[in-house]
Formats: structure tokens, sequence, C-alpha cells
């Protein structure tokens, strides 16, 4: 295992709580972007959120890898559709994109292995 994702997703709780209330309007209008940006239209929110892991990979973000990837297990996205996306991710971005798109798979299995044990 390259990395625990359900921990550095966890780990990020407390530093994201207090950038919420040192930079309050500005968090405030990035949540407001993010549900407008999710809000399913033509676009249901499992695609949006596998969008946004693809952007994740091709932007090198080890952070939004986690929170992605995370939100496509919650909204059901299945590994092929993830491997689909990483796929676009590589296109996009190229050899380092291949590097955080295997880090992207592994993030996902882990927080569907987690899904899987509290459903159980």
């Amino acid at each position: 295992m390259h990395q625990d994702w359900p921990q550095l997703a966890a780990g990020l709780s407390a530093p994201l709580k207090e950038l919420r209330g040192g930079a309050a309007e500005v968090m405030k209008g990035f949540s407001g972007l993010a549900r407008a940006a999710l809000e399913p239209k033509a676009l249901d929110t499992r695609t949006k959120e596998l969008v946004a892991l693809g952007i994740a990979v091709a932007t090198r973000c080890d952070a939004c890898i986690a929170f992605h990837a995370e939100a496509a297990v919650r909204h059901g996205a299945t590994r092929e559709e993830v491997m689909e996306t990483m796929g676009m991710a590589i296109y996009m971005g190229a050899g380092p994109s291949v590097m955080y798109a295997a880090q992207a798979i592994e993030a996902y299995d882990q927080f569907k292995a987690k899904a899987r044990a509290a459903a159980s």
C-alpha cells in the first residue's frame, strides 16, 4: 500500500475546519461553488465525481484524489468506471498522470473496502 487514503482524508478534517473558520467567506463561496457544480443536471453526481477524480489525477492533487475517490464510491461509481476515467486522465496528463492514476485506483479500492465493511 502506497498511501492510506481514508486516513489522509480524515487527517485533513481539522485543518479544513480551521480554514473554514479563518477564511469563512471564501470557504462559504467555495462550498456554494461545489454545490452548484455537483448538482445533477445533464450529468449525474457520480459522473461529476469521476470527472473530478480525473482532474485530481491530472493536476496531481493527493488530497483531491482522496476526497473524490471517496465521493465516487459514495455515489456508486464502479471500478471499471474509475479505470476508464483514469484512462482519460492519463491521456490528458501524460506520464505523471500514470503515477497518480495508480494512486487513485488504490484510493478507490480502499474507500470501497471501507464502505463494504461499514455496510456489513
